[in-house]
């Protein structure tokens, strides 16, 4: 396995059936002792107010408590290139719904607001509590342009500003939770297969569901709604809500085969596409197909190739072909084509085709500046995987360095070595987590990189906030008791006196958050 920037960073990969398996295993135990199963004691069900459902902080955790087994998982993915890309999106529709007020002040103090990958070439998307959102890379590998993409976001943005899970509890108070972990598992369940989703409601679970199914529907056409005056006040083109719901449609024509696992979780209704239809005739501007940009083609690419087995990275190896065929393709279509054979050929470990790919791809680029900074991060990530570091530790690393270039190029300074740019790189990466104190990967990296400078203290530490941001508070403590071991026994590490407080405050912290922790179980 090559390594460049999408493959050091994620976990290793097992085999793919188990990964579907342990998506759903972890998140039903969590999702069922947070929603209160009847396994459970009353006391650890989550505080619902006078008929308004779960409080804010209630809802919090329950999200934290998800997040930190899709953390665990292997199927979780930080590909920094494809993460990027996303948040840019979700940020940008966060801020609109702060606009025009679906988003709340309290909403938005207390809720993560975070996005999670999973390496899984299913389409889907799913919002859950506390401000969280995933979203699968085959869902990022088949909708045609940022707008198609942001109807989906937009409308799982919604699912949460609308407070759909506590309007959930608050409906029946005596069937709701089992009704919420049914609908969220069964959401999840679908993308991993088709028969596990109806397998998780069984016998009085089923009858709620059904009961209780005209009420997901008005959340569904709710969702549509917000996320539609969201995503358009975001600047977005309303026609990729349109064009989405056509693709989403013809798949369920289909019979849904499988792929489409979003479809299951929010079922389609004529209702709902004419309600689309009718609102995007009534904006003015162009109904037109939305075109795919050279940036996101790239990005569709990735996806694709990142998601791939072995055989569907053998067939994007071949889709670079040198005949009439290809040279006849738009030069949109032939940059995707090019970008997909490079990152397959990587990770089949053809370096030279790879090369070739990466270096016929460039001149296709040019008219684009962000296409042309994804070719350039490419060189950069074959170059560190074929032993030529020196690209990606050119990369720049100032305050306003953005997070690929920040990842990858320290990945090419710490392998050129030197305690210089070791601390240098530390430097960079500490004033990165200053500002995103939840970037567990970037924790991870920062204490190599305080390692490599000969700062054992201050790397004991970083590697502790990496497990703080993924909510392992546990793992922490291990790290966060090895430092002080270390101070005690004094030497060099013993005198930074700073880092030393810093710790033993951080410590408190994390212990208190660690009784937290373990009192919702």
């Amino acid at each position: 396995m090559f390594q460049g920037l999408a493959v050091v960073l994620p976990k290793p990969i097992v085999n793919r059936s188990d990964l579907r398996r342990r998506w759903l295993a972890p998140l039903s135990l969590a999702l069922m002792a947070a929603l209160g199963a009847p396994t459970l004691s009353s006391a650890q069900l989550p505080a619902l107010g006078d008929g308004e459902g779960m409080t804010l902080g209630a809802e919090r955790r329950l999200g934290d408590q998800i997040a930190r087994e899709l953390y665990r998982d292997p199927d979780y993915l930080d590909d920094p290139v494809l993460q990027e890309y996303v948040e840019g999106i979700w940020q940008q529709l966060i801020q609109a719904a702060r606009q025009r007020g679906e988003l709340t002040p309290d909403q938005d103090e207390r809720f993560a607001w975070q996005v999670l990958l999973g390496k899984d070439r299913q389409v889907n998307a799913f919002a859950l509590p506390g401000g969280y959102m995933g979203v699968y890379l085959g869902l990022i590998a088949i909708v045609a342009n940022r707008d198609e993409l942001a109807s989906v976001l937009g409308h799982e943005l919604s699912h949460i500003t609308q407070r759909h899970i506590s309007r959930m509890m608050s409906k029946d108070s005596q069937q709701t939770p089992l009704l919420v972990a049914a609908l969220i598992l069964a959401a999840l369940a679908a993308s991993k297969s088709p028969d596990a989703a109806s397998a998780l409601v069984v016998g009085g679970q089923a009858l709620t569901v059904q009961n209780q199914l005209k009420f997901s529907r008005d959340m569904e056409r709710e969702a549509d709604r917000v996320g539609y005056g969201v995503m358009t006040q975001a600047g977005f083109d309303g026609q990729g809500f349109v064009t989405m719901f056509d693709k989403l449609q013809q798949a369920s024509r289909l019979n849904d085969n499988g792929a489409y696992p979003y479809l299951r979780s929010h079922p389609l209704t004529t209702e709902r596409i004419a309600d689309m239809q009718a609102r995007q005739e009534l904006r003015p501007g162009s109904k037109g197909v939305v075109p795919t940009t050279l940036e996101h083609a790239l990005i569709m690419a990735r996806a694709r190739a990142i998601s791939a087995d072995n055989i569907e990275l053998q067939r994007q190896r071949q889709a670079e072909p040198d005949g009439a065929a290809f040279r006849q393709q738009p030069p949109v279509r032939q940059a995707q084509a090019l970008y997909g054979a490079a990152l397959a050929s990587m990770q089949l470990r053809d370096w030279q085709k790879a090369r070739d790919a990466v270096n016929r791809l460039q001149p296709l680029v040019q008219s684009s500046p962000e296409a042309l900074r994804l070719q350039r991060l490419l060189v950069a990530e074959l170059d560190l995987a074929t032993g030529k570091p020196a690209t990606a530790a050119a990369l720049p690393m100032g305050a306003e360095v953005r997070r690929p270039e920040l990842l990858l190029g320290t990945q090419g300074r710490l392998a050129l070595g030197g305690l210089d740019p070791a601390e240098q790189t530390a430097e960079a990466l500490q004033t990165w987590v200053t500002v995103h104190p939840h970037d567990g990967t970037a924790w991870q990296w920062l204490s190599r990189a305080w390692g490599a400078a000969g700062k054992p203290l201050r790397s004991l530490r970083a590697e502790a906030e990496a497990q703080v941001a993924h909510f392992d508070y546990s793992g922490a403590m291990d790290r966060f008791k090895a430092a002080q071991d270390m101070v005690r026994r004094g030497g060099s590490a013993g005198a930074d006196h700073v880092e030393a407080s810093i710790i033993d405050a951080r410590t408190r912290e994390v212990a208190s958050l660690l009784r937290e922790q373990a009192a919702q179980r």
